[in-house]
């Protein structure tokens, strides 16, 4: 078994971005997309609640406030075939708002601006989890 190196670039995810922002949505896709992974968006809680059975996705990020609700209902609303590495962002960063996160099931709040080292750490760690290793 080989042991991976840390330039190695990790196995495409299916990733699936939940932000009301257009510019925002546009940019992290553009970024998500640029490391290899296969990215599909939405702009709202309902459209993502009606686009990500068909997507399939691996990873969700999802922005918590939403025009249309927010991203811990967005995850307990949500059905689909497997469980899906949930990451929350959100420009409030306080205890209660992590906490909140952990509960409703995302596994990272990041707080925005957004760490992009952090991101492509926490897409390494889903991707590990997932099996998807490069050997």
């Amino acid at each position: 078994m080989s042991t991976p190196t840390p330039n190695r670039p990790n196995p495409p995810l299916r990733v699936f971005v939940v932000e009301n922002h257009d510019d925002s949505r546009l940019m992290l896709t553009m970024l998500l997309s640029s490391m290899g992974h296969q990215v599909k968006s939405a702009a709202s809680m309902h459209e993502a609640l009606d686009a990500l059975p068909q997507a399939d996705p691996e990873v969700l990020v999802s922005d918590i406030g939403l025009p249309d609700g927010d991203g811990w209902e967005l995850l307990k609303r949500v059905h689909l075939p497997h469980e899906v590495y949930a990451i929350a962002m959100s420009g409030y960063g306080m205890a209660s708002d992590r906490a909140r996160s952990l509960e409703a099931g995302f596994r990272h709040h990041l707080v925005k601006p957004m760490d992009i080292e952090q991101l492509e750490h926490l897409l390494a760690e889903a991707s590990r989890e997932l099996g998807k290793r490069s050997d």
